[in-house]
């Protein structure tokens, strides 16, 4: 059976590795070294933190949402507070990559508070990890070790405003990575869309919209064997459309057909299309159309 462990602080994560005590309580990076302590295998591990790694030519594996990766090249990798590792296999230290640990507190009182919930490949699973060349590398190192130098002397009046810059910078640019390495992928993402309109348009002629609603984020992720925010990116990367927007637009055209080829009531209709309080279902219809669907079924 797995041992559980909560990570709450960035020394409880430097001491669980072995490392030198962390120089700042709120941030940290630690460069992967021999020392390291990885014997933690079988383990569940919760962090309460944000976790940006570089791993570079390292062997080994572990499970992260549904799956398991084993790190064959250079990759990001990005979890969020409250996220769980599995750790099933011994990994071999990756001497060239580093860890940038930051814990939210540190994140409070600045713009990144809020602007770092938008970034959704916190929210992606291990198999969607962002493969960098040697140029991003270099790139992202720079940010990182501008940190370094941040938090390695003494604190003054400009160093919160610069680490998180620092941050901010890293992200953005993961952000550009990312998109690049959707768009280089296009064939497989055309792919994806095709399935992914196959299965919406399976579940709208199913009984599933009436008895469970519309689908959610993690449904259709998982229907692709994808994560719902990383399916969520690449549609919109691919579509100009977001999840919810295609759920929309299905359940749109739906209504329409029922109200010119039907006279149910437009309760009865709302609870057909998965709707628990049909105002709702009213006010999205008359937000996507400019009319209310008793307007629309009165047109002919």
């Amino acid at each position: 059976m797995s041992k559980i462990i909560q990570i709450k602080t960035i020394s409880e994560i430097h001491r669980l590795l072995n490392v030198e005590k962390p120089l700042h309580p709120l941030i940290s990076v630690c460069e992967h070294v021999p020392s390291m302590n990885l014997e933690i295998t079988n383990t569940k591990v919760f962090f309460d933190f944000y976790i940006i790694s570089l791993k570079s030519d390292i062997k080994g594996s572990f499970n992260y949402g549904r799956n398991t990766y084993d790190f064959e090249e250079g990759t990001m990798l990005f979890s969020a507070p409250g996220q769980v590792f599995n750790i099933t296999d011994k990994p071999i230290i990756d001497l060239k990559g580093w860890t940038l640990f930051i814990h939210p507190d540190l994140l409070s009182k600045s713009y990144l508070h809020q602007a770092i919930q938008k970034y959704n490949f916190f929210s992606y699973d291990i198999n969607e990890a962002l493969h960098i060349s040697e140029k991003e590398k270099i790139v992202l190192t720079e940010f990182i070790n501008n940190i370094k130098i941040e938090i390695s002397q003494n604190l003054d009046r400009h160093s919160q405003d610069l680490i998180i810059h620092n941050i901010a910078s890293i992200l953005k640019y993961s952000e550009r990575f990312y998109d690049r390495q959707f768009l280089t992928r296009t064939n497989k993402n055309k792919d994806i869309v095709s399935q992914f309109e196959q299965y919406l348009k399976d579940y709208f002629d199913s009984e599933l919209l009436t008895s469970k609603g519309t689908p959610t984020l993690e449904q259709c992720g998982k229907a692709l064997n994808l994560s719902g925010y990383y399916l969520s990116d690449l549609l919109r990367l691919e579509t100009g459309k977001s999840i919810k927007e295609h759920i929309h637009i299905k359940l749109i055209d739906k209504a329409k057909f029922k109200l010119l080829n039907s006279t149910i009531p437009i309760k009865t209709l709302a609870y057909d299309l998965g709707f628990e309080y049909p105002q709702y279902f009213s006010r999205l219809f008359k937000s996507k159309t400019g009319i209310s669907p008793t307007e629309y079924r009165n047109l002919n």
